[in-house]
């Protein structure tokens, strides 16, 4: 019996101890699974030198998980490939209701040999912190509209209702402080709640300081200021798109950007039959909720005002023309689909979804494949 010059490896990451499985190159071929081995780093290294010593072409792969890129990293610093695959992408049998580190490993072999595995893109070490800190913000963020959230229930429970139609100005948080209780536990309640917005609101403040501060010190910086040219686009939208979509260069044309953002209608379609329904809502979420909402500035007709002209004279004359005709087009396709009657819901999303090909224009005008 010959042995194979090329095999495939699957691996089933854990935090204590990885589940390893080979597969032979052929098709049809042999498929082992070879146990756990130690997760620690020189316990891996030892394991991939010693596998690569027996074969011509090794190829790894490892589902995307908690674990994050310190293995791949590991893998492709020894010369060998290594591929993180997106776990929403790998095939499943419909009726398999057994899942166990043994198996998972031999399915992943099987299906690297096969060809069947959707990798995601693996950014580096300074890429990762930036989305790191990024995704911080985003989480305060989110503990911030929780705190607010329990202080507006609080209040109304107790019948106190703000006369005003905006909340959480400083005429909202004095009308806060003017309230009282008969009980002096609802006080203490209050207040603790309102101290909690307020902690939860600096935290934000301190995080947005703290992505400006070290995004000078980035490799995709002017990426993230040529792209605040456009209209909508902030500080904060154009990191979040940046850190989270990664190389743009890898999509071929907008229109895989923006089904790879989940903006492109669903469909189910049978012979002469086509039936198309809302967006797909596939992979990033956190880009998509921002391009949404920033698309909700393109309801004002096209104009520039003081803060982005200054950002538009500090880009190249390519990207001021693209910012300008994608707030034309995009002004006109607003106002289009509401004369239409569409939800403005269904027309933040259509407009979205052009937006994201301005943006896919923009970055490739900056940093061209």
């Amino acid at each position: 019996m010959v042995q194979s010059t090329e095999v495939f490896v699957g691996i089933d990451v854990a935090k204590a101890r990885n589940a390893v499985a080979v597969a032979d190159g052929e098709l049809g071929g042999e498929v082992r699974y070879l146990g756990e081995i130690d997760a620690s780093a020189e316990s891996m290294r030892r394991f991939v030198k010693r596998l690569a010593s027996k074969y011509d072409f090794v190829h790894f792969c490892y589902e995307a998980g908690p674990t994050g890129y310190g293995l791949h990293r590991l893998i492709t610093s020894l010369g060998y490939p290594c591929a993180v695959d997106a776990p929403s992408l790998i095939p499943r049998k419909p009726g398999d209701r057994v899942k166990t580190n043994r198996r998972d490993a031999i399915a992943l072999a099987k299906l690297l040999r096969a060809g069947e595995l959707t990798a995601v893109w693996v950014p580096d070490e300074g890429h990762e912190a930036m989305r790191d800190l990024v995704r911080a913000r985003a989480a305060a963020v989110e503990s911030l509209r929780v705190h607010r959230q329990q202080v507006s229930a609080f209040m109304l429970k107790h019948g106190r209702v703000y006369p005003r139609k905006t909340g959480w100005t400083m005429r909202y948080l004095r009308w806060l402080q003017e309230q009282t209780f008969d009980h002096p536990a609802h006080q203490i309640v209050l207040q603790e709640r309102v101290e909690a917005v307020r902690l939860a609101k600096e935290r934000v403040e301190r995080l947005e300081q703290t992505i400006a501060e070290f995004l000078p010190h980035w490799s995709l910086a002017p990426l993230v200021r040529a792209l605040q040219a456009l209209r909508g686009i902030d500080l904060v939208v154009a990191v979040t798109f940046v850190t989270e979509v990664g190389d743009v260069s890898r999509f071929e044309n907008p229109r895989q950007l923006m089904a790879y953002l989940g903006l492109v209608p669903s469909e189910r379609s049978t012979g002469e039959t086509v039936r198309r329904g809302g967006i797909t809502k596939a992979g990033n979420g956190r880009v998509r909720h921002m391009l949404v909402e920033s698309a909700w500035t393109y309801r004002h007709p096209p104009r520039i005002g003081t803060v982005k002209l200054y950002r538009l004279e500090a880009t190249t004359p390519k990207v001021r023309e693209i910012a300008w005709k994608a707030q034309t087009r995009l002004s006109a396709r607003y106002r289009a689909l509401s004369r239409r009657g569409k939800k403005s819901t269904v027309v933040c999303t259509a407009v979205a979804r052009e937006l994201a090909g301005f943006m896919w224009a923009v970055a490739r005008e900056v940093q061209p494949a």
